[in-house]
């Protein structure tokens, strides 16, 4: 949920060396936490051993960054600070408590579309949506013709088998064979829904199919299939349930459409700069109060849009970096709906269920204890290993470092503080990075990793493990925090 053009650095944070006294006093300071410093001396050292890290200023910035969210976080653990306060959990996990609010919400709006089963009969015997299962035999792409023909040999002899029991055992033969994973665990089931939703090929065949019937052997670009249209029956339960959604969905869509009207949403002019001025600086931009929209009651800013970016699918804010305003707007648009739809579900008292919240409570615990197992560092170890306050900083510390050792040398896979944790450790410390300092441990990098360039033989070392999934990036932040404000 991060930044395009940051994804790079994000990834080579992984492997990058901290010496294991980055951290000390010392004027040369390029970042400090929470009363630990890190020098342009020591910065420099770690960008230089970042192997393909552009030496330039932001990405620096970046790495400093990355490795002030772990003191903190260790800090946090040294000083016995509790992150585990309801109001810390529900902040943090937003993403998770917003999607339950919003699903809730709907259904109290939708539950009047409850189905009969007589309109049940008649959605089924319209035709208008179907419910389909299959079996997939991928042929990978560029496949040989031997290995297409094997593919092929395959996919009819589950057809003949099946047509020897006449389908009946179809989701048995589905669950053991398809490779579609998606759908194999169910017995082949998709869900229910429209024309349109599945490539060509296997629409033309699927279409034609009336319930209870089978498909012959459907080739498309995946590979394969076996289509069946199950007959009602069969599957009556999900299918009333796939259409009750299809239903919800229309009704959400009119709900957000006069939501739009009623509230009277207007987008700010040069919401689209502010928007990509904001994805350059999350830190400062998540502070912001620069209106991007307004509407009835309230106004978007964009703190709110940093916000949901931690929630959203990442691949949005890449595209917002190059996006043009009319694009900018749209997402705007779709932001500030669900953000009046929040508001009115917490008007109507909607709330996570009892049993949600301790679903939630143990997948905050969950990224809690993945990050202290990372540092091998927890507030009980600490208070039984260091006796003094400043014991249990040094081994705070020495744990961070340890950790990015580890991280550099393969031994571990670099895992960055969630941005929602990264801002409520930053409110509760003072922090800074310094820009000149930063800059002078650019110049000393740039020279340090020359220097070991050239005592480097041909071949080069072990080559850096990034973690799996997508790239993590870290939040980037420029200049010093401003001064604390209490807490009301």
């Amino acid at each position: 949920m991060r930044r395009a053009g940051l994804i790079v650095l994000g990834l080579l944070v992984s492997g990058c060396k901290v010496m294991k006294d980055a951290f000390s006093a010392h004027p040369a300071a390029a970042a400090e936490a929470d009363g630990q410093v890190l020098t342009v001396e020591r910065l420099a050292e770690i960008a230089s051993r970042v192997k393909g890290l552009p030496l330039e200023s932001p990405n620096l910035t970046q790495l400093a960054s990355a490795y002030l969210n772990y003191t903190l976080f260790a800090m946090s653990l040294a000083k016995g600070q509790s992150l585990e306060d309801s109001a810390t959990v529900a902040r943090v996990m937003w993403p998770m408590v917003s999607q339950l609010k919003f699903e809730h919400f709907s259904d109290k709006r939708n539950a009047r579309l409850q189905l009969s089963a007589k309109q049940v009969d008649s959605a089924y015997n319209s035709g208008d949506v179907r419910a389909f299962q299959h079996i997939l035999i991928m042929v990978p792409p560029n496949a040989a013709p031997p290995v297409v023909q094997q593919k092929q040999n395959q996919a009819n002899t589950l057809w003949r088998s099946l047509v020897g029991s006449g389908g009946a055992n179809f989701a048995a033969v589905a669950k053991r064979t398809s490779e579609d994973r998606a759908s194999q665990s169910s017995g082949g089931y998709l869900d229910v829904g429209g024309r349109g939703r599945f490539v060509t090929q296997f629409e033309d065949a699927a279409w034609q199919l009336p319930p209870g019937s089978m498909s012959g052997v459907v080739r498309s670009s995946f590979g394969f299939h076996i289509i069946r249209r199950p007959p009602l029956a069969e599957i009556r339960d999900t299918f009333t349930a796939g259409v009750a959604h299809l239903q919800a969905g229309r009704s959400d869509s009119t709900y957000f459409a006069t939501l739009y009207q009623s509230r009277k949403v207007a987008i700010a002019s040069g919401a689209g700069e502010a928007v990509r001025s904001a994805l350059q600086d999350l830190d400062a931009a998540g502070r912001s109060n620069k209106t991007l929209a307004t509407y009835a009651g309230g106004r978007f800013e964009v703190k709110d849009f940093v916000r949901w970016l931690f929630s959203i699918d990442p691949r949005y804010a890449q595209m917002m970096l190059t996006a043009n305003d009319s694009l900018v707007n749209a997402l705007l648009h779709q932001l500030v709906e669900r953000t009046i739809a929040l508001r009115e579900a917490d008007s109507s008292g909607v709330q996570p269920t009892d049993s949600e919240w301790a679903d939630i409570r143990t997948e905050y615990d969950s990224t809690l204890a993945v990050l202290q197992h990372e540092l091998n560092l927890n507030g009980a170890m600490l208070h039984d290993s260091a006796t003094t306050d400043e014991g249990r900083s040094r081994l705070a510390m020495a744990r961070v470092n340890d950790y990015f050792d580890r991280v550099v040398t393969g031994q571990a896979q670099f895992l960055p503080v969630p941005p929602l944790l990264t801002q409520v450790l930053r409110e509760k410390a003072d922090w800074s990075i310094d820009a000149d300092a930063v800059q002078r441990a650019v110049e000393r990098a740039t020279a340090l990793r020359a220097s070991a360039d050239s005592l480097r033989p041909p071949g080069g070392g072990a080559r850096m493990q990034p973690a799996p999934g997508p790239p993590p990036v870290a939040v980037p932040d420029s200049g010093k925090r401003p001064p604390r404000r209490p807490v009301p």
